[in-house]
């Protein structure tokens, strides 16, 4: 049988959603760097990371909880939580390095509460994890009240503002490190296959022996614990935490997963793709921001993004090429 030729295969892989992702990639950034001079510099690109890497990071837990068939619309509200939580601990005299400890707890605790009500009780995930949003912010409110906390020490605004390798921040290798252990957990282990497999189907998953509960379970804890962690590396970045920190971040977050091409209906996706998804995602915020373009008109790009991640996957372009030249044809 002979094999493909070199631009065959090229062009099977531009035709899957994930060579998609690369040419709008590459589009994207030509436009940004002919557009702005500014867009190419190191300074730049470190801070096109930088400014929204606490939804970059939690955007690679979200990728495992659709594949398997959830979803989590709690977890601004829960890095929100978190960062009131320490700046209220820090405030209260607790030993900071204790007070982290506390709130990663808290994070786990919370995305064991979304778990429970969802495996025990058996309530959708859209329900749960709409009301916890609610409930997190409130409770994060409630403990800052109006005001601001500030002043926390040195070496915890460091974790956020200052380069760990040169001009690299920690968050920015916390995230790559996140990255690669989640990749691998995901494609290359058991639990990422009874991930894809309970997010297909999840009757058929439990007749094969998997416990879907205890799985689902992990999952939303794993949720909790990632949004914690990056509610205070947002705290460490911006110095300060009031009751509105991360308020609608979800949006951003759950746009980069499906738009990495990750099935809203569960069963589907990959990390890569949600990669790809992350930096074009950067890339059009930070280079309408270089032609300061407002937040509200960058909200609303993001918003079209999402409603497409969910459409154009569903859309197969070589049945419709097929279908186009048999009309050419008949006519």
């Amino acid at each position: 049988m002979d094999k493909p030729s070199p631009l065959a295969s090229m062009w099977a892989k531009v035709q899957t959603w994930e060579g998609f992702l690369v040419c709008a990639l590459i589009f994207i950034v030509l436009m940004n760097t002919a557009l702005s001079p500014q867009f190419m510099t190191l300074g730049n690109q470190i801070n096109l990371f930088q400014l929204s890497i606490e939804k970059i990071i939690v955007a690679l837990v979200m990728t495992f909880v659709i594949i398997n068939a959830e979803i989590d619309l709690s977890v601004g509200s829960m890095m929100g939580l978190a960062a009131c939580a320490f700046g209220y601990l820090f405030q209260m005299g607790v030993d900071p390095v204790l007070a982290i400890a506390i709130v990663l707890l808290i994070g786990a605790a919370g995305g064991a509460l979304n778990g429970f009500f969802i495996t025990t009780i058996g309530l959708p995930s859209l329900v749960v994890t709409l009301a916890t949003l609610i409930g997190f912010r409130g409770l994060a409110r409630v403990l800052v009240e109006d005001r601001g906390i500030t002043d926390f020490p040195d070496w915890f605004d460091a974790l956020g503002q200052q380069g760990w390798l040169g001009p690299v921040p920690f968050a920015l290798i916390a995230f790559g490190v996140l990255f690669v252990c989640l990749y691998v957990l995901l494609q290359r282990t058991g639990f990422g296959r009874k991930t894809y497999v309970i997010g297909t189907n999840r009757d058929v998953a439990a007749f094969a022996g998997i416990d879907t509960n205890k799985h689902k379970m992990i999952l939303f804890i794993m949720s909790g614990l990632v949004s914690a962690f990056a509610g205070l590396l947002y705290a460490a970045r911006v110095g300060a935490v009031r009751g509105d920190v991360a308020l609608g971040f979800e949006l951003d977050i759950i746009t980069m997963v499906l738009l990495g091409g990750v099935s809203i209906f569960g069963g589907s996706g990959t990390l890569l793709g949600t990669l790809l998804a992350i930096l074009i995602v950067l890339n059009l915020r930070n280079g309408m921001a270089l032609l300061n373009i407002t937040g509200h008109i960058q909200t609303g790009v993001i918003g079209i993004l999402l409603i497409a991640s969910v459409l154009l996957p569903r859309v197969d372009v070589s049945t419709l090429l097929r279908g186009k030249k048999q009309q050419e044809s008949g006519s």
